[in-house]
């Protein structure tokens, strides 16, 4: 289950809070590979709140489900202090072919699907400093579902993928390294909304990004990269893209495809053998 346990400074349409909390929970099934078939409502809200709010977050989070081509079958509802909402959600996967989140291989290159930058941009937002054009590419992008960087994938050989949620890209990666290998990412490959770094340097910044700069921060080695870079790379993201560790010599057709389907996928960096720091970011 994925929850979003209050409403974010960009999400106060309580339609767009639904949708975007769908679309992160359904991403996990996305992330493994899998096929979603159905899913639980899981809610938490006031009884003297509007329900015509409920009903809302509840018609935004039924829409994505419908568009993943599952079923809503239901679900729970307590009452509480504070509005919480989340999906259970159920899929089905090819036992053999199940894309756990660690096995990098050296060699490898990766593949992230979609901008990262979200959690700096609401970060601005909510002190009204942020371009209402920037709002609306993040939240367009939190509502598009993983479903189709995933169907093109199946056709690859997988050898690692997560979603990049709330560790940022580099705790992410640094899960799927599983300390065997080392990452050496391009900094300027990496895909980020236009005006991140610009509200990273103004220091509109999340606690959760620092708490992954203090958890990480000591395994990776920056060369010459601004702080408002590193920022990008560390800051948590709601229902962000796949993050992939493939064949290189399956890396451009993947590409290819994800760019014909009008993602905004790039290769990121590749996988070494192992060296002193985890992660190069150059």
């Amino acid at each position: 289950m994925s929850t979003l346990d209050f409403f974010p400074p960009m999400l106060e349409d309580p339609y767009l809070f639904g949708q975007v909390a769908a679309s992160n929970a359904l991403s996990d099934i996305y992330a493994m590979g899998g096929r979603v078939i159905s899913a639980l409502n899981i809610v938490c809200f006031p009884e003297q709140m509007d329900l015509n709010i409920l009903g809302r977050i509840l018609q935004g989070g039924n829409e994505k489900v419908t568009e993943a081509g599952a079923v809503l079958a239901g679900g729970h509802s307590i009452a509480d202090a504070d509005i919480k909402y989340g999906l259970s959600v159920t899929g089905l996967v090819d036992p053999d072919r199940i894309w756990k989140n660690s096995g990098c291989r050296p060699g490898d290159k990766l593949i992230l699907t979609k901008k990262l930058g979200v959690g700096i941009i609401m970060t601005a937002h909510r002190i009204k400093e942020a371009a209402e054009e920037m709002v609306e590419q993040a939240v367009d992008s939190m509502t598009f579902l993983n479903k189709t960087a995933s169907g093109i994938l199946k056709k690859y050989e997988v050898h690692a993928c997560t979603d990049v949620t709330g560790f940022g890209l580099l705790v992410h990666l640094s899960e799927m390294l599983s300390g065997s290998c080392t990452a050496v990412l391009r900094a300027g490959a990496v895909p980020r909304f236009e005006r991140a770094e610009a509200y990273a340097e103004e220091f509109y910044l999340t606690a959760a990004g620092q708490k992954n700069r203090n958890f990480l921060g000591d395994r990776v080695e920056f060369r010459q990269i601004s702080f408002a870079m590193e920022e990008v790379l560390f800051d948590p993201q709601t229902s962000g893209g796949l993050l992939v560790s493939v064949d290189p010599g399956e890396a451009e057709a993947i590409l290819g495809e994800m760019h014909a389907e009008g993602l905004p996928a790039e290769i990121v960096g590749e996988i070494t053998e192992k060296q002193e720091k985890e992660i190069i970011v150059c």
